[in-house]
C-alpha cells in the first residue's frame, strides 16, 4: 500500500508538471510581449533663410517706397559655384513682363526704374506708343560667361542671379521692337533701342548689347556685376 501511495503521488507531480509546460506553450505563464521598433519622428525641413543684411533691407524698403511689388526669396546655394542670395521675385510693378525669375534686389530695382523713368518716355517719345510688355530671356541661369574668350570658364552674373537679358518691347498699337531685328535697322525702333541702351547705362554697372560681340546680337544685358561703366 505504501509503495502505491508513493506510485500514485509520483504520477500526479508529473501530470501537473507537463500541463504548466504545455499552458506555457499555448500562450499563459510567463509570455513575453514582441518588441516593438521605436519609430523617430520625421526630421523637421530646415527652414529657409531669408535674407535680411542691411543692405537687402535698404533695397527692399527701396522697392516698397517705389510701389514695386514683390516677394524675398530665401538664400540658397546651388552648388557648381551658383547661388541665389539677397534674391526676390517681382509680381508686379506696373509693365507686365516676361521671364521673370530670381533676380537679386539692386537689379530688380535699377530695371524696373529703367523701364518706368527710361522705356516708357522714349516710346511715348519716338514711337508715339506705350509700351505694353517687355520680353525678356530670364534673369537667373547657372552657366558660364560666353562670347568672351577671355573670360572662359568663369560664371555668368547670370549665376547668381545678379543680371538681366531684355529681347523687345511690345506695343499698344501691336508692333514688337526686338533688339535682333531693329537695332540696326536705322528706324525709329532703332532710334528707340539706342535711348534705351544709353538709359540703362546711366543705371547698371554692366550693359552689353549687339555692338559688344555676336553673343549679344538679340538682347541686352544689365547686371550689378561691380565692372562699373562697361557700357557697350
Amino acid at each position: 500500500m505504501r509503495s502505491g501511495a508513493i506510485e500514485l503521488a509520483r504520477r500526479l507531480m508529473t501530470a501537473t508538471l507537463l500541463s504548466a509546460l504545455v499552458a506555457g506553450c499555448a500562450g499563459g505563464g510567463d509570455k513575453r510581449r514582441p518588441s516593438r521598433i521605436a519609430k523617430s519622428a520625421p526630421k523637421a525641413k530646415p527652414r529657409p533663410v531669408m535674407p535680411n543684411d542691411a543692405a537687402f533691407r535698404q533695397c527692399a524698403a527701396g522697392l516698397n517706397a517705389a510701389a514695386v511689388r514683390f516677394t524675398p526669396l530665401p538664400n540658397e546655394s546651388r552648388g557648381a559655384g551658383c547661388t541665389l542670395y539677397g534674391t526676390v521675385k517681382l509680381l508686379d510693378y506696373g509693365t507686365p513682363t516676361t521671364n521673370l525669375g530670381p533676380i537679386t534686389c539692386p537689379v530688380a530695382a535699377r530695371f524696373t526704374a529703367w523701364v518706368r523713368y527710361g522705356v516708357l518716355p522714349a516710346a511715348r517719345l519716338l514711337l508715339k506708343s506705350e509700351v505694353v510688355k517687355v520680353e525678356t530671356f530670364g534673369t537667373y541661369a547657372c552657366r558660364n560667361i560666353v562670347g568672351n574668350p577671355s573670360m572662359a570658364g568663369k560664371r555668368s552674373e547670370h549665376a547668381h542671379a545678379n543680371a538681366i537679358d531684355i529681347s523687345a518691347f511690345i506695343l499698344a498699337d501691336g508692333r514688337r521692337i526686338t533688339v535682333e531685328k531693329d537695332w540696326a535697322a536705322g528706324s525709329p525702333g532703332a532710334e528707340f533701342l539706342r535711348r534705351v541702351h544709353q538709359s540703362a547705362c546711366k543705371r547698371f554697372d554692366t550693359v552689353l548689347g549687339p555692338n559688344y560681340n555676336a553673343a549679344h546680337y538679340n538682347h541686352f544685358h544689365f547686371d550689378m556685376g561691380g565692372r562699373a561703366g562697361t557700357c557697350r
